[in-house]
């Protein structure tokens, strides 16, 4: 089955290259980003893990706990941490998922039921096991991209994302195209003038069901 927007992320139990914990325990009351990679030692999915390890000060200020997700083991995963450190020129302390079973793979439908992992696989047997997962405190999914082997994820993208979707939810708002923290926001069309005015004060009409303002 598809885990949809909204769905509730399965609670399952994963090895880590820190220790073995259940994802709904991990999150806690935090937002969380689920990143995942076909496969170690590759070449821009190590520069995406740098880029992640670069943000730690970032992910901590949104209360975000971020962790990798990759179908080879956690012994693989610690020796490739040192050339991820290498690379990003920082520490890369997150924990990373050991899902050579693709238990975890399999649940957030990044592959097919059926799929295994032959013998001296490339990572083209598990290209598709290349997104991004944005969960809230409630365990549900926030947000979800997939990427192509040959296209390096934009994790600046990743953390503007994470700020509309947590702006969002505080506010009761949504945001509109190429927004940045600071920049108006649309008022949903649940609340009428009177409400929207009560709520948020002064705003511009753009259309009758375009409505932006401050926060």
């Amino acid at each position: 089955m598809s885990l949809r927007i909204n769905d509730t992320i399965p609670n399952l139990t994963v090895e880590t290259d820190h220790c073995t914990l259940k994802l709904h325990d991990w999150i806690g009351d935090s937002w969380a980003i689920l990143f995942s990679h076909p496969k170690d030692f590759t070449p821009v999915c190590t520069t995406e893990f740098g880029a992640v390890a670069q943000l730690a000060d970032e992910w901590a200020a949104r209360d975000t706990k971020v962790m990798g997700i990759s179908v080879d083991s956690a012994e693989e995963h610690k020796k490739w941490k040192t050339d991820i450190e290498l690379v990003a020129g920082t520490k890369a302390g997150f924990p990373i998922i050991a899902d050579e079973d693709l238990t975890v793979a399999k649940a957030f439908d990044m592959l097919p039921a059926e799929a295994y992992m032959p013998d001296g696989r490339t990572p083209a047997d598990s290209a598709t096991v290349r997104a991004v997962f944005i969960v809230g405190p409630d365990k549900q999914l926030k947000l979800s991209m997939t990427y192509p082997m040959n296209v390096g994820r934009n994790f600046a993208e990743v953390l503007r994302a994470l700020d509309g979707l947590q702006t969002a939810a505080k506010h009761t708002v949504a945001t509109p195209a190429n927004w940045n923290v600071g920049d108006d926001v649309v008022i949903p069309t649940s609340f009428n003038a009177e409400a929207a005015k009560e709520k948020f004060g002064d705003f511009k009409t753009v259309l009758p069901y375009l409505r932006m303002t401050k926060l």
